[in-house]
């Protein structure tokens, strides 16, 4: 999906979304095939108030009221820096794109790993890249890589795709995004099947919508019985952008699911739980959203935006699969000012406030203050 304003591009770089058509500084011309290079080098500046939310913010980090752990901790890094290739191949029979692409926070960071591996070729999508499920319409500029919560998981994974107009279908890998569920020796969990996911994005005059389905099945073996136990999960995403005026930008998503597992961008749960009186698989239930708002501002924008995704334990908590220590809710709000003195050049400043829920009730909250300096070739 390429991006049709500054402003959702920039979002979509600043949060590890930045798509592989970047322009690059280094292109070349051999027959019919035009290949770049292109990325980023990025330093995060990080200063967490409370506690040591990681490189980039780990929820499960924030500490609950009363526990007691140092406060005040400052991280320099650049391990969002990127790098890519791509090629475009012109034939009678359409033009062929092909793109690999990785980062530095392989390992939570400091390796190099792979992010995009893929190719396009009339209307199919073959290799690694973003999921079909969700996009980027409903996501609030960050300068943490760690997006909001609340909306489609924007991450990428394996998978086979066929897109046509705004339509797209695809088969995707079932363990990277969505998970399997828990299950301990000599049980074992497994996917039979890819998940399937389903998208159409379109415009109407100032406005860019989008929805997104996910079908999934989820199963495990329960050694010593007389075969698989197994339970169905899907999800439901709906995005869209808003620009009633230049300048002004409204976003705003809504995710909703059962057996949905990772989809959601930082549900608290599993996609399932195995019942330890019956040994039934069964699917948990999790939705969440998310609001923004951004105002151009000089050589920028400011942008303020929330996030939530929560997860329905009661079930699992009262078949003794979970305890009240189980995550059930996080919150997020940004608000920051990203500008460009120039094309290649973005400067950004950031304070986001994060919350974590549990399912007995207690909570915790943490602040952190970021800046960054990226420079893109």
């Amino acid at each position: 999906m390429e991006m049709k304003s500054n402003t959702i591009t920039l979002c979509a770089a600043l949060v590890g979304a930045a798509l592989s058509g970047t322009v690059g500084a280094f292109e070349w011309q051999i027959g019919d095939t035009r290949a770049s290079v292109y990325g980023y080098a990025k330093l995060d500046i990080i200063h967490d108030v409370d506690a040591d939310l990681g490189n980039t913010v780990n929820r499960g980090n924030i500490r609950l009221d009363g526990e007691k752990g140092p406060d005040g901790h400052s991280t320099l890094h650049a391990y969002q820096s990127r790098l890519g290739v791509s090629s475009l191949t012109a034939t009678e029979q359409g033009d062929v794109k092909v793109v690999l692409e990785g980062d530095f926070f392989g390992n939570g960071g400091g390796n190099f790993r792979l992010r995009h591996a893929y190719g396009e070729w009339n209307g199919i999508t073959a290799g690694q890249t973003w999921t079909n499920f969700g996009g980027f319409l409903g996501m609030n500029p960050t300068i943490d890589f760690t997006p909001q919560p609340g909306q489609g998981n924007a991450a990428r994974q394996a998978q086979l795709r066929y897109t046509r107009g705004g339509f797209s279908a695809a088969l995707e890998d079932p363990d990277k995004l969505g998970g399997r569920v828990s299950v301990a020796a000599p049980d074992s969990a497994k996917q039979p099947l890819p998940d399937l996911s389903l998208r159409y994005q379109g415009k109407a005059g100032s406005l860019d919508f989008g929805a997104s389905a996910v079908l999934r099945q989820l199963e495990y073996y329960q050694a010593g019985s007389d075969g698989d136990r197994n339970a169905f999960g899907w999800g439901l995403n709906l995005e869209a952008a808003y620009r009633p005026v230049p300048g002004l930008v409204l976003r705003g998503a809504l995710t909703h699911g059962d057996g949905i597992g990772g989809y959601l961008e930082g549900s608290p749960a599993a996609p399932g739980y195995v019942d330890p009186l019956s040994g039934e698989l069964e699917t948990i239930k999790a939705s969440g959203g998310t609001a923004g708002i951004s105002l151009a501002m000089g050589p920028g924008d400011i942008t303020l935006g929330y996030g939530v995704a929560r997860a329905d334990l009661d079930d699992a908590l009262a078949a003794g699969a979970l305890t009240g220590a189980a995550n059930k809710k996080f919150e997020a709000w940004h608000l920051n000012y990203i500008w460009s003195p120039l094309a290649n050049v973005s400067y950004g400043i950031e304070t986001s406030y994060h919350r974590r829920q549990v399912q007995d009730g207690r909570e915790g909250d943490a602040l952190r203050l970021q800046g960054m300096v990226m420079y893109k070739f």
